[in-house]
C-alpha cells in the first residue's frame, strides 16, 4: 500500500493520522491541508467500515487505532455504522480550498458525507 510520509517520522505520522481520524469522526469535518486530507480519507473510511462489521475484533480494531478514544468508537458503532449501513465506502468528501496564509500550503476540506 502506497502512502505519503507527510515529512514526519513514523510515530508522529501514526499519532497524526489517528488524531485527525477522530476529529473527523466526532466533528463531522476539519480543515487541514490537501495532503493531509487525502490521506486521513483511508482511515476514517476504514473506520466506518469496522463499525459496519459490528463485531467485537472489529470494535477492538478501531480502539487501537484511535488510541483507545471511546467516544470515537460509540459514535462510529451507535451512529455512523447505521447511517451508511447501505453505502458501500466513500463515506468521505474532500473540498478543495484556498491556499493558506503564511506558508502557502493548500487546504482543503474533509467531511462526512
Amino acid at each position: 500500500m502506497a502512502y505519503r510520509k507527510l515529512g514526519v517520522d513514523t510515530k508522529h505520522r501514526r499519532s497524526m493520522l489517528a488524531n485527525l481520524t477522530k476529529d473527523v469522526i466526532i466533528n463531522g469535518k476539519i480543515v487541514t491541508t490537501e495532503t493531509r486530507a487525502k490521506e486521513v480519507r483511508k482511515f476514517v473510511d476504514k473506520m466506518i467500515t469496522y463499525g459496519k462489521n459490528g463485531d467485537l475484533i472489529s470494535r477492538r480494531k478501531a480502539l487501537a487505532f484511535l488510541q483507545n478514544d471511546t467516544v470515537a468508537v460509540k459514535k462510529i458503532f451507535d451512529e455512523l455504522a447505521p447511517k451508511y449501513a447501505t453505502r458501500n465506502g466513500g463515506y468521505t468528501r474532500i473540498l478543495k480550498l484556498d491556499e493558506r496564509r503564511g506558508d502557502n500550503a493548500l487546504t482543503a476540506v474533509i467531511e462526512l458525507v
